[in-house]
């Protein structure tokens, strides 16, 4: 089982369980990945999928800062997920119940066209899970404009962090409301476009819409 790098602050709210990553990095479709390139910082949004102990991502070929981390940068990626405002009895002290993590490693690219291919469905499956059967195939064209990397998940070069629970106790005796506001993500019905107007919603659209109402 892997480790995680060592916490600094809020070390209490850190945890060493590998499952606890598993769970954070699953229950996200969007990551945020960093590095730097040519001194500057540079961050960006990306579909993920994580693969047993790797994460894959995918991009534009034509997005150069992506080339730069697929050819060996150091990189980091962060996920978060915001479970409920915690509100206390005054702003200092006001926080969030929170889930995150930050995995820290380099990306590899991924040329072999069959293994390729294998990513991207990992990647469809994990935002449409079945969608792939109710669609045509990705054409080469589309595949050679698709940049697919993995991002090994390896001991000692990850950071999982959360919190649960109320507001702490005020120092002084105070009269302000306190509590939780809990959040969550959902998903609504599918709204259909003029020209699907009439079909049924597809299996893989439902099922989306089944996880989505199911989220914490």
């Amino acid at each position: 089982m892997s480790a995680p790098r060592e916490v600094g602050r809020l070390r209490e709210r850190a945890s060493v369980r590998r499952e606890d990553l598993d769970a954070v990095l699953d229950a996200a479709l969007v990551g945020t990945l960093s590095t730097v390139v040519d001194g500057e910082p540079w961050v960006v949004p990306l579909l993920y999928a994580r693969d047993g102990d790797r994460i894959i991502l995918h991009g534009s070929t034509g997005a150069g800062a992506l080339r730069h981390v697929a050819a060996g940068a150091p990189a980091a990626l962060s996920v978060v997920h915001l479970d409920a405002v915690v509100v206390a009895h005054n702003t200092f002290d006001t926080s969030m119940n929170y889930r995150s993590a930050v995995v820290y490693g380099t990306l590899r690219p991924i040329t072999d066209a069959a293994a390729k291919r294998a990513a991207l469905t990992l990647v469809s499956e994990a935002v449409l899970p079945g969608r792939e059967a109710e669609v045509e195939p990705m054409t080469s064209k589309q595949l050679a404009a698709t940049g697919v990397t993995e991002m090994a998940i390896r001991e000692g070069e990850w950071v999982v962090k959360s919190r649960t629970g109320g507001p702490g106790e005020p120092d002084v005796p105070t009269d302000a409301w306190t509590g939780v506001v809990p959040l969550r993500t959902v998903a609504d019905e599918p709204v259909a476009e003029a020209r699907s107007a009439g079909q049924a919603v597809p299996a893989s659209v439902r099922e989306r819409v089944r996880r989505g109402a199911s989220a914490v």
